[in-house]
């Protein structure tokens, strides 16, 4: 019999009993349950299904849910109030106010009254109110009846209690992502909790998690267009070759390989940066953008190819790039595939980054016998007059993840398997702590991620030629932070580093 799997969110009343009428309409339906979430330290009220069923049964719980007023199809906007009231010290008082604010339907978030206190006779009450014209309503009765104050009123969202935990968090998802349907936010929502739960199993804090979703969808959002700034090192490879790279405020660095007859660039960053990066690319490097022949996509993670469909020039890519890129799951492709953190994670950072994937893709061809280390050789991409190595990695960080490495200039593109950890700045290295806080860690293999790092390192430290400019240490091009040298166990800068502003 033909199946199909879909979600519901559910608002339960906060009592005894009452999620057994929901589960009752599910089974009375010939749903089965694979997944539920309800945690009152979240929300005392939200509870989260994902459901199997035959054909037709999707309506008939839907309607059953709908009939116990518990199917959350939309998000209401709520108002909250807070107040301070005169209220009489006489018996029945209290009863008095909570009959006003009940008849107008009002959630009490807080309430606090003390007749020893330095203010005797004032009850401070904060409240939740669904409509507006309810929020009048009910000032206008206790304006007849009260000397009150008003202390605070917000129909934002931001100032909404836990007890309405969820509509608060989607009212803070809009302010990231701008408009949006309810539909698709409930969707978010329902994918969201779901990797609150699997990280809960694992002894996280929940409300670490939507405070990471949060504060990188923000921090992404605030370092775009005014806010947006680039640290950039120009390394002189050649006579005609220059390296440049650029940090941008968060996610993988952007390098250009310009010479007088094309520049080619490795990597793309995230595509909310796109027009950033391209005025920074136009005032630092006068052309290049005019002679930009070809990008090559390291990996597939919105950092590193995330504007690639806003070039009009072909991108170079590992066919797993590709398919990561086609599934949306950075874990596809390694023993973690079916992992739920890596899947929503994914979703979420193409979403606040505003993901452009690649258009025109040329894949590199499948490796041959040679090897570099433990790597084997694609194939090779030339910029300018100069050739690269195309490696494949091990599959550590990201399957599909590639190297470049030019043994005559002695530049290795490491892309995440190595990156300059110490010398990132604080801003950078707290943003990437969001990402392990959401799938634990950035690698989907990290013993193959340990074993790849070893190895460009053994490439690195055996490429001591006479390079330009009277360098002997081979450049090493990290996904994050500086162009560096490897110094003993440590990376250092190879050249200063200037911070560029975007504007």
């Amino acid at each position: 019999m033909d199946t199909e799997k879909y979600s519901f969110i559910a608002r339960v009343p906060d009592r005894p009993g009452a999620l057994h009428p929901a589960v009752d309409v599910i089974s009375r339906n010939g749903g089965n349950i694979n997944r539920i979430q309800f945690d009152r330290r979240i929300d005392p009220c939200t509870v989260f299904f994902e459901v199997t069923s035959g054909p037709g049964a999707r309506e008939e719980i839907a309607r059953g849910l709908r009939e116990l007023g518990y199917l959350q199809t939309a998000l209401k906007p709520q108002s909250f109030l807070k107040l301070s009231v005169h209220i009489p010290h006489t018996p029945g008082a209290l009863s008095d106010f909570l009959r006003f604010t009940t008849a107008h339907k009002a959630n009490i978030a807080q309430i606090d009254f003390d007749d020893r206190g330095s203010r005797p006779h004032i009850l401070t009450a904060s409240l939740n109110l669904g409509e507006e014209e309810e929020v009048t309503k009910l000032l206008d009765d206790l304006k007849s009846r009260y000397r009150m104050e008003v202390l605070d009123y917000d129909t934002s969202g931001k100032y909404l209690d836990d007890t309405v935990f969820y509509l608060r968090f989607a009212q803070s998802l809009r302010d990231i992502v701008g408009e949006s349907e309810d539909a698709f936010l409930l969707s978010l929502l329902g994918d969201i909790n779901h990797v609150a739960q699997e990280l809960m199993k694992r002894g996280k804090d929940p409300k670490t998690v939507f405070e990471s979703v949060e504060k990188t969808g923000r921090t992404l959002k605030s370092t775009c267009g005014p806010g947006f700034y680039a640290d950039l090192q120009n390394i002189r490879l050649a006579p005609d070759l220059l390296l440049v790279c650029i940090q941008p405020p968060c996610g993988g660095s952007v390098f250009l390989l310009d010479s007088p007859g094309e520049c080619v660039m490795v990597d793309t960053g995230y595509g909310i940066y796109y027009p950033d990066i391209c005025q920074i690319i136009r005032r630092e490097v006068p052309g290049a953008l005019d002679r930009l022949s070809r990008i090559i996509i390291t990996h597939a993670d919105a950092d590193h190819c995330g504007a690639g469909g806003l070039f009009s020039v072909p991108c170079l890519m590992h066919a797993g790039t590709r398919d990561i890129i086609l599934v949306s799951n950075r874990a596809y492709g390694s023993r973690n595939h079916e992992s739920i953190l890596e899947e929503v994670y994914t979703s979420l950072i193409n979403l606040f980054s505003r993901f452009s994937p690649p258009r025109d893709i040329v894949l590199f061809p499948l490796a041959g016998d040679e090897r570099v280390g433990a790597f084997p050789v694609l194939g090779e991409v030339r910029a300018g007059r100069y050739r690269f190595l195309v490696l494949e990695g091990l599959g550590g960080h990201l399957f599909g993840q590639i190297y470049l490495y030019s043994r005559d200039l002695g530049v290795f593109f490491s892309a995440d398997a190595v990156i300059n950890f110490d010398h990132l700045t604080p801003d950078r290295a707290q943003y990437n702590t969001l990402a392990v806080n959401l799938v634990t860690s950035v690698n989907v293999d990290s013993e193959k991620a340990r074993e790849e790092r070893q190895e460009i390192f053994g490439i690195v430290r055996q490429a001591n030629g006479s390079y330009p400019g009277g360098r002997s240490e081979c450049l090493v091009c990290g996904g994050h932070g500086p162009v560096s040298l490897l110094q003993g166990t440590r990376l250092v800068p190879a050249s200063p580093v200037r911070r560029v502003p975007g504007e």
